[in-house]
């Protein structure tokens, strides 16, 4: 019951709080606890920063390691000694706080605000044209419920107009719908015909953004228009930029993720399951990886 106790914690570097504040794991008899919570700049909690306790003295070895939870709350047990918090965030400056915790102690760091990295927030403001050769627009879906199907879209083409207010900036992209491939020919064909993409009617893909929203630091927030056959739906890009690069021009990169339902691209599942087609699951998984070229 000892362990259970409440007690009021030691504060580093912070104002004081109860022990009624939030509830904590119970500390051991040989080490203490370890809490905060990371905060951008606007006071905004900042969930999935990664945080280590790294010894300071001797092989200085990371203690523990893991990320805040969706409120940047951060809570972890560690033995008696001097230590380094490290907090790292793509898109922010690491930060750090030294701290001791003492057998039965509680060090409490309160709120700790971690600065943007102005170097990989946003790209220099300009046109950029997608380097088809060094992306991918890739998908991962279900078979009938038993494996993943693996495929990608082979041709496609777009431009992104980053302006001088970030959340001004705009994408358009078209793909080639008959380029779909998953390393399975009749399964190809399969999905180029009238039950799928029925690219004879539909040639094109298109997406065109309508918001762009920085969610945390180089963590973006990309809405927009999705045409299939011809049927437009809005979808959600999670978007994590990766910086520029100068390499035959200069270039930027970025990572893009959402979900796709087909049904709402008037793919009709059920009717197919019930005429015995081999189909793919209802959900679709995309996955992009994208370079492109800064225009002159």
């Amino acid at each position: 019951m000892a362990l259970l106790r409440r007690r009021r914690r030691t504060l580093v570097g912070g104002e004081s709080y109860r022990d009624a504040d939030h509830a904590l794991m119970p500390i051991p008899p040989t080490g203490g606890l370890v809490s905060a919570q990371l905060r951008n700049v606007e006071g905004r909690p900042l969930p999935g920063v990664s945080v280590a306790i790294v010894e300071t003295e001797g092989l200085r070895r990371v203690v523990t390691q893991s990320p805040t939870d969706p409120f940047g709350f951060y809570t972890s047990a560690v033995p008696s000694g001097s230590y380094t918090l490290r907090a790292s965030l793509g898109g922010y400056r690491t930060l750090t706080r030294e701290l001791a915790v003492g057998r039965g102690d509680h060090a409490a760091l309160g709120a700790l605000t971690m600065t943007a990295d102005q170097g990989t927030t946003r790209p220099p403001p300009g046109e950029w044209v997608i380097d088809d050769a060094h992306s991918r627009l890739g998908f991962v879906a279900r078979h009938i419920a038993l494996s993943r199907v693996y495929g990608e879209f082979t041709r496609f083409r777009g431009s992104i107009v980053i302006a001088e207010e970030l959340e001004d900036s705009s994408i358009d992209v078209v793909i080639d719908a008959a380029s779909i491939e998953t390393h399975n020919a009749q399964r190809d064909a399969h999905l180029r015909s009238q039950d799928f993409l029925a690219v004879d009617d539909h040639p094109q893909l298109q997406f065109s953004s309508t918001r762009f929203a920085v969610r945390a630091g180089n963590s973006w927030t990309i809405d927009g228009d999705l045409t299939i056959r011809g049927r437009t739906n809005d979808v959600r890009l999670d978007t994590t930029y990766l910086g520029t690069q100068t390499w035959n021009g200069t270039r930027v990169g970025a990572t893009a993720t959402t979900s796709l339902h087909r049904e709402h691209f008037t793919l009709n599942w059920q009717q197919m399951v019930a005429r015995g087609i081999p189909v793919v699951g209802s959900t679709i998984q995309i996955h992009l990886d994208v370079q492109a070229v800064l225009q002159l």
